[in-house]
């Protein structure tokens, strides 16, 4: 869900989030306790930290700020993931740093839609085989 992929990723959530976003990443390093932040990512060097914003909650702004104001931290990409949109909210966070902003919504649409495009292509598979099968038994 991670549009560039990126080589080095800290999570910070809790132990249950959606894996589809993570998906095709091997080296994810997941931390829960927010004040773990900081260390983790002098450790990894990360190229994207990703953020479950109800896990983070009202420490997201502070580290958001740190993260924005020291020259040490500006190639790293900043995801958010939330349950729902609040467009004031929202823009505050994109003028902190935020990159891009994932929505619960967002991932149920795109299960929807990639379960409809395999559903689609089964039968397109499935058709095409017995086509090319009723093409060489004659």
């Amino acid at each position: 869900m991670i549009k560039a992929r990126a080589k080095k990723v800290l999570l910070v959530a809790p132990q249950t989030f959606p894996d589809q976003l993570l998906a095709g990443y091997k080296n994810v390093t997941h931390i829960s306790a927010a004040g773990t932040i900081f260390p983790s990512i002098h450790a990894l060097k990360p190229d994207v930290i990703f953020f479950d914003n109800a896990h983070v909650g009202a420490d997201l702004e502070r580290v958001l700020r740190r993260l924005q104001t020291n020259q040490f931290y500006k190639n790293i990409k900043i995801y958010l993931y939330k349950q729902s949109e609040q467009v004031t909210v929202d823009s505050l966070l994109k003028t902190l740093g935020v990159d891009h902003i994932i929505y619960k919504e967002d991932l149920q649409r795109a299960t929807k839609s990639s379960a409809t495009l395999t559903a689609i292509n089964n039968v397109i598979d499935a058709s095409l085989v017995r086509m090319l099968a009723g093409l060489s038994t004659t």
